[in-house]
């Protein structure tokens, strides 16, 4: 069935508004060429958007032409404010940015090891505040957060994981209901996979799946340009998922024994002592010493980097023959320090062990990947809410 006059007008409005996101200012004649929409069509959505605040002239194009199709028209950034939270174990990042994701103020806060639960919400919900206050009056529409754990699918909330801290279930309730905002939760690992596809390695990648190669370790599937969290939201938990060459096996309650206990930054830390290529370190900070450390080292670092490779393509090649997802992207920040050299690496290894053709790239946005990618979480609940009819 045709689509009636106003759902017309709503599709034609949300594509114009899209095109403006992507292109940047534009005038009324490329509107028309980038839709295919008449002329007549694209000046009442041009009215519209400009009667509903969305949109306003920017400036004209070109010199010597002028008058009203000269007009540039660009989306009112100002219009609604962003933020991002990144929280980790130890610590709260904050972005605030505008509506089209111009950063406005940033800000990272520790919290220290022991911190009460309560002392410590107070902390990040003051941090969020004040960050927002730096980037102007104009009030937050939509926050995404981006945390380690579970996300239930069917209420969006946080569950409670072992070894996590106990703040980060409260941050989430107490932000959800202080806020007069928007508050969408994600688990850091699929956050980051929408930053990829969006904005770094898999732009050119549907589907795809993202390994985070950090403290812990975890992964994201991207199918068909969808992220899928899973029945229970933990699709991509592979730091639980069996392998050969450790001890033991792990429990509903704890990754070790799993492939945590091959990739995670602990084990990392002493392939690399036992190679000599650093001191030992549980740390990701000391994992991450020793990738860069290996590459720089030349050939007395390449055997530690093929024992890693080794070990990766494992926890790679039971994903990859699961899901053919076609390419596999080292993320995190110790994938970002193997850089390309280690996803050679990882590639060559998997085409031995499976006939699934997989292409093996490294993140490129590193660490502030999770921070992006709450962002653009952030950024499309605002304008699915603002550029809807009557938003």
């Amino acid at each position: 069935m045709p689509a009636s006059p106003s759902t017309a007008r709503a599709i034609n409005d949300r594509l114009a508004l899209q095109l403006l996101q992507q292109h940047g200012p534009l005038t009324a004649t490329q509107l028309k060429t980038l839709t295919g929409l008449s002329r007549p069509t694209v000046a009442d959505l041009v009215e519209r958007l400009q009667g509903a605040g969305l949109i306003h002239v920017v400036g004209e194009s070109g010199a010597v032409r002028r008058g009203p199709n000269a007009k540039l028209y660009g989306i009112v950034a100002d219009r609604a404010h962003l933020a991002a939270l990144d929280v980790r174990t130890g610590s709260v990042t904050v972005v605030v940015a505008d509506l089209l994701g111009a950063t406005l103020a940033e800000a990272t806060l520790p919290i220290a090891d022991g911190t009460g639960t309560g002392p410590a919400v107070d902390q990040a919900v003051a941090l969020l505040e004040r960050t927002a206050r730096e980037a102007g009056s104009v009030p937050l529409h939509s926050v995404g957060i981006g945390a380690p754990g579970l996300i239930d699918p069917a209420t969006g909330e946080l569950r409670d994981s072992s070894g996590l801290p106990a703040w980060h279930r409260s941050l989430v309730r107490v932000l959800q209901w202080r806020l007069p905002a928007t508050v969408l939760v994600e688990n850091e690992t699929n956050l980051a996979a929408v930053a990829e596809h969006r904005a770094g390695a898999a732009l050119d990648r549907d589907t795809f799946v993202l390994i985070w190669l950090g403290q812990g370790i975890g992964a994201a599937v991207m199918l068909d340009g969808k992220l899928r969290q899973g029945a229970s939201g933990g699709a991509g938990e592979i730091g639980f998922l069996p392998v050969p060459g450790v001890a033991g096996l792990p429990s509903a309650v704890d990754c070790e024994g799993g492939f945590f206990s091959l990739a995670g930054s602990a084990a990392v830390g002493e392939l690399a002592a036992r190679h000599g290529i650093a001191g030992e370190g549980p740390t990701e900070a000391a994992a991450v010493a020793a990738v860069r450390a290996a590459l720089e080292a030349g050939g007395r670092g390449e055997p530690f980097l093929d024992e890693l490779a080794d070990r990766l393509a494992l926890g790679a090649a039971a994903v990859v023959s699961v899901l053919d997802p076609g390419c596999v992207l080292l993320a995190g920040a110790v994938g970002e320090a193997g850089g390309a050299p280690l996803a050679a690496r990882v590639e060559e290894r998997l085409a031995v062990m499976s006939p699934l053709r997989t292409e093996v790239r490294a993140g490129s946005l590193g660490d502030g990947a999770v921070l992006r990618g709450a962002l653009l979480t952030a950024r499309d609940a605002a304008q699915d809410a603002l550029f809807a009819p009557g938003g």
